[in-house]
């Protein structure tokens, strides 16, 4: 696997794993995501990696942010900011942009989705990277086609599919 990424880790909240487990787990799950996209889907990447930065936040911080950017006052799992507007396909410039994580919604939602908190946030990184490269899941065919990028993605990585059941 060819390294297309330039992953920077910030955790900035309380309760998350250690920042060097954090930053082996993101750059497992992104640098496959990524490899898997260039692969399946023939993503152009630019000749350097492209810097994504993950940040590991918590509920608090994201209810902020999420009302601030998207007139929602209340918490979420991920949210993505792209550093430029990419259409799928499109080729991205040297900054991708960023994804914030909420812990205690991962955390809650792992418990209600029967699923180990580990796997749950591998699926919610994948998901907030392909709205990096403008996948989007506001109408029915394109959330159709973003679900089946993340679960082939997470079916790469030895992962169940999220939206079985």
């Amino acid at each position: 696997m060819i390294q297309k990424l330039d992953i920077q880790i910030a955790v900035e909240a309380e309760g998350w794993a250690g920042e060097d487990e954090l930053e082996h787990l993101a750059g497992r799950v992104l640098e496959a995501a990524a490899e898997y996209l260039r692969r399946e889907e023939d993503q152009p990447f630019p000749g350097m990696p492209i810097e994504v930065s993950l940040v590991f936040s918590d509920d608090e911080q994201v209810r902020a942010i999420n009302a601030e950017w998207r007139g929602q006052d209340k918490p979420t799992n991920v949210l993505s900011f792209p550093a430029f507007p990419l259409v799928p396909g499109g080729k991205p410039g040297p900054m991708l942009g960023d994804i914030i994580v909420a812990r205690e919604t991962v955390e809650r939602e792992a418990a209600e989705l029967d699923k180990s908190f580990t796997d749950h946030l591998t699926h919610l990184m994948v998901h907030g990277f392909l709205h990096l490269f403008g996948y989007d899941h506001m109408v029915v065919e394109e959330a159709e086609r973003m679900e089946s990028l993340e679960t082939r993605i997470l079916a790469s990585l030895g992962l169940s599919d999220p939206y079985a059941g």
